[in-house]
């Protein structure tokens, strides 16, 4: 602040004062809201703008990725959560200024992405701060989205890097830890109402000096986890991750020195903003525009809408995402913008434009648009503790919009790609184990989930996630020997449960967890698509199923294996249709769900999901809809009444001509029912959404906003977003059951 009032040495003492008394360093907005690279320093404006040698710069690249690699082994080989040993991590290297410029070649890129803001708050904020600051042999910790990140669950620890006393560049090691003092065990609390149930939340703070853990800020986070042994073992893991990396890049500069690496950590950016330019400016001009849903808050179904409008002009391209559905402030499905824009980055890098360089320079050249305090640019106080049901579904969503920008250009980057299953459909668990320990954590089952159709070839079944393509699902034995958790049957494919189209996308699989040998167990899961398709379709295909979770609850399938188990076939439906367990109480329910305690030896059940279908099924080759009967992925009702194919079902030999004529008269049913646009108009458009639907979002103006708010509708302007407060489901299921008693009482 200035006063003209007052003196230049008291306007200096003011600003003195207030610099030293500032009463919360929270989320920086300035750096919160840039996504783009930093200008070029001093030395690299020297270094770069005279003739840099491409044969050393690839050298020194060649050198960092190995050394990225082999830290990123390091935590793959030592650590302890049940992400580090499945994938869902990375080491990362940064300029000085904190770009992200390369990750490991295996690793899961948006966390490397997330890290540059929390470094760039300790730039801003720790470097010249008298009590912080920034030494050789420091290292930095971090959790919070809020600051950078994607949500709680995932730990960061930050180095610098100093050669001959100057900072050169930082460097990062991510893991999905899992536990961390949430109010739910396993650090996705869906039943989180506000910021102070999501357990650890740690703005970036120094952990370790002289490369050694500072065992009183150790045995503080410990304290405040439900697993304080892996707390610690895997602060150990990452921080010595990072020793490696660093010992790696100072052989390099001692072999190669400082401008070498400044030169090549540079480059790595401005090539990849130059190529993205590039790439825009063949796109061509114009607008595409695409939505998706979530039908739960993981506490109550709603459909909540992510509005996506991309704009391609010249070389800048703008993602506009204004009317997407408010954020709710006692829900844990809130995102921000940082979070988004690393998400989408993660999906962009695996679906649209997978060949160019993992960095977020990539966004350089892109605008975005935001309504303030919607889901997906909440507020600083929201909880955001299962932001994973906007992100997951922010990491597909752009494949559509995407694939119609790039169909008609005569060279593309990549195979177009239907969006891939994005959901976290998977169990997160907590209690005490078979060994007396305390955990909290979650299955690896995200991380395979069904792919798009692609527009050469079918999709993978189970491929990945759709944050990395490198994760991997885990082995049951190492979890069963850890914890009480029983995995009943293979990974069985969603035979039928696929998005069908000219090339059907991959399948996912079946779970059916129980456990034993624990007194205190149980289970959550946050996921949605139960009601409304998570994976949409390209190009006329059909989206992906929705799918319920299922239970078989009072009961002990252990019992009912030893005495008939010849009775039981681990398959969903069949379990569910004829109830094979026949003491058990069957139920099925929407995938989302707050923890609740279990019993041994009782059924949780639900599916991996599948992509979305590329082009019209009456396109896909007789010949593919027979293999996949071979394999066991469809039945013949699909066969006939998805694929309109006559074939013999015992030799599996298609009627060519039958087909046809079936395939033909199938066309011809469409044209008869179709109307003429304007007509259809008039009968599927309404002013507003159905009174009875929970709806959020705009609906056919984006600047005008549907949110619910104690149970009632209200309409806002963009503009003026307010946040949504939602009923307690236990609150609603009482007053229908008084209002029930009440009748009941009435009517006798």
């Amino acid at each position: 602040m200035n006063d003209p009032t007052i003196t230049p040495e008291q306007q200096e003492l003011l600003n003195r004062f207030l610099n030293d008394n500032k009463m919360f360093y929270g989320p920086d907005p300035a750096i919160m809201e840039n996504h783009r690279i930093e200008p070029r320093t001093e030395i690299e404006e020297k270094l770069l703008s005279g003739e840099v040698d491409p044969h050393k710069v690839n050298e020194v690249r060649g050198l960092v990725v190995a050394a990225l690699d082999e830290s990123h082994t390091m935590i793959e080989q030592m650590g302890a959560a049940p992400g580090a040993k499945w994938g869902d991590m990375t080491t990362a290297i940064f300029t000085a200024s904190g770009d992200l410029s390369m990750i490991a070649p295996t690793g899961v890129g948006g966390f490397a992405a997330a890290v540059f803001y929390p470094i760039k708050f300790i730039n801003k904020y720790w470097t010249n701060e008298p009590t912080v600051g920034v030494r050789e042999g420091d290292a930095f910790i971090h959790n919070d989205a809020r600051y950078g990140g994607i949500h709680n669950t995932d730990q960061s620890m930050m180095m610098p890097v100093f050669w001959k006393e100057k900072l050169v560049c930082w460097i990062s090691a991510t893991i999905h830890e899992g536990e961390n003092g949430a109010t739910e065990p396993g650090g996705m609390p869906a039943a989180a109402e506000s910021k102070f149930d999501e357990g650890l939340k740690m703005p970036p703070f120094r952990c370790a000096e002289n490369f050694q853990l500072k065992r009183d800020l150790v045995t503080f986070l410990q304290n405040s986890v439900r697993d304080p042994k892996l707390q610690l073992e895997d602060m150990k893991v990452r921080l010595h991750s990072v020793i490696r990396l660093r010992e790696r890049i100072m052989s390099m500069l001692e072999e190669h020195g400082e401008e070498a690496l400044i030169t090549m950590l540079r480059k790595q950016l401005e090539d990849v903003v130059t190529e993205v330019r590039k790439r825009i400016t063949e796109l061509p001009d114009g607008v595409v525009r695409t939505v998706s849903f979530a039908d739960s808050t993981l506490r109550e179904s709603a459909m909540l809408k992510m509005n996506m409008e991309i704009t391609v002009k010249g070389d800048k391209l703008t993602v506009d995402m204004r009317g997407s559905s408010p954020e709710i402030l006692n829900r844990s499905i809130n995102t921000n913008l940082a979070s988004f824009k690393t998400m989408l980055f993660s999906g962009w890098m695996q679906n649209i434009w997978p060949d160019l360089p993992f960095t977020m320079a990539l966004f350089t050249p892109f605008d975005f648009i935001f309504d303030k305090n919607s889901l997906l640019n909440g507020s600083f106080e929201t909880p955001q503790a299962m932001s994973l049901i906007p992100l997951f579904k922010t990491m597909t969503i752009a494949c559509i919009p995407m694939a119609k920008l790039n169909y008609s250009l005569p060279h593309r980057y990549t195979a177009m790609v239907a969006p891939q299953y994005d959901q976290p459909a998977t169990l997160i668990y907590g209690g005490l184990t078979q060994h007396g320990e305390n955990v909290g954590n979650f299955c690896a089952d995200i991380n395979g989930m069904g792919q798009g159709g692609r527009s050469h070839r079918d999709g993978e079944h189970s491929v990945s996630p759709p944050f990395a393509a490198h994760c991997d699902l885990g082995e049951i034995e190492l979890m069963e020997e850890d914890l009480p958790i029983v995995r009943l049957g293979a990974f069985s494919l969603t035979k039928d449960r696929a998005g069908f189209g000219k090339q059907r996308s991959g399948m996912g699989y079946e779970q059916i967890h129980t456990f034993r040998h624990s007194g205190l167990w149980g289970f959550m899961t946050g996921c949605s698509g139960s009601l409304f398709p998570s994976a949409l379709p390209l190009f006329g295909g059909y989206s992906s199923p929705t799918y319920p979770l299922c239970k078989i609850k009072n009961t002990n399938v252990f019992d009912h294996l030893e005495k008939n188990p010849e009775n039981i076939k681990f398959d969903i439906l069949d379990l569910m249709n004829n109830q094979t367990i026949g003491d058990g109480d069957y139920s099925t329910h929407t995938m989302g769900m707050t923890f609740e305690l279990a019993a041994p030896g009782e059924l949780y059940m639900m599916c991996q999901g599948a992509g979305g279908g590329y082009g019209d099924v009456l396109q896909r080759d007789p010949a593919m809809v027979m293999k996949d009967l071979e394999e066991d992925l469809i039945s013949h009702e699909t066969a006939l009444d998805i694929y309109k194919v006559v074939y013999d079902q015992q030799s599996l030999i298609v009627d060519e001509e039958a087909t046809a004529e079936l395939r033909n008269a199938e066309r011809k049913k469409r044209v008869s029912q179709g109307v003429p646009y304007d007509e259809f108009v008039k009968t599927w458009t309404t002013p507003e959404p159905p009174k009875d639907l929970p709806y959020m979002g705009c609906w056919d103006k984006k600047d005008e906003v549907y949110g619910i708010v104690m149970g009632q509708r209200i309409k806002m302007k963009g503009t003026e977003l307010q946040g949504q407060f939602m009923l307690n489901p236990k609150d609603v299921e009482i007053a229908a059951l008084k209002a029930e008693v009440a009748s009941l009482k009435q009517g006798s």
